[in-house]
């Protein structure tokens, strides 16, 4: 995987080099920032993995999205849009509320494990317990 530079939570594949998993990588600190031409990309938020969050990759259709799993939450609240994704065949994976930050899209990469995936990102690569950038830059 290509390095980002310093505003690489904004940053995509045509603008700063960044790539994963082969295809164009972009950083968002708030899936709430993606827009359609994500459709294709990686993208990686420090977003929750919740329902409200989940429509917005929906509305977008990255081949992968990334989120916190935010601790779960009550009735896994935080891990839920990963079965609402999956359901439209996109995959998705969270990272660990305890490896990254929540809200911060180049924590999310950098430091990220992975806690949860659903069956499309099982088909990618992804595994739980995994670092993050490790399995992107594969």
């Amino acid at each position: 995987m290509r390095q980002a530079g310093p505003n690489a939570n904004t940053e995509t594949a045509r603008e700063g080099g960044l790539l994963a998993l082969g295809r164009p990588l972009l950083l968002l600190d708030s899936i709430a920032a993606v827009a359609p031409g994500a459709a294709g990309q990686v993208v990686v938020s420090g977003s929750h993995g919740g329902a409200s969050a989940a429509r917005y990759a929906l509305a977008a259709r990255p081949l992968l999205t990334v989120f916190n799993d935010a601790g779960g939450g009550k009735d896994d609240a935080g891990i839920v849009g990963l079965a609402m994704l999956q359901a439209e065949g996109l995959a998705a994976v969270t990272v660990a509320h305890t490896s990254a930050r929540i809200g911060e899209a180049r924590s999310t990469l950098d430091e990220g494990v992975v806690s949860q995936a659903n069956a499309a990102a099982v088909a990618l690569g992804a595994k739980n317990g995994q670092r993050l950038r490790d399995w992107l830059a594969c």
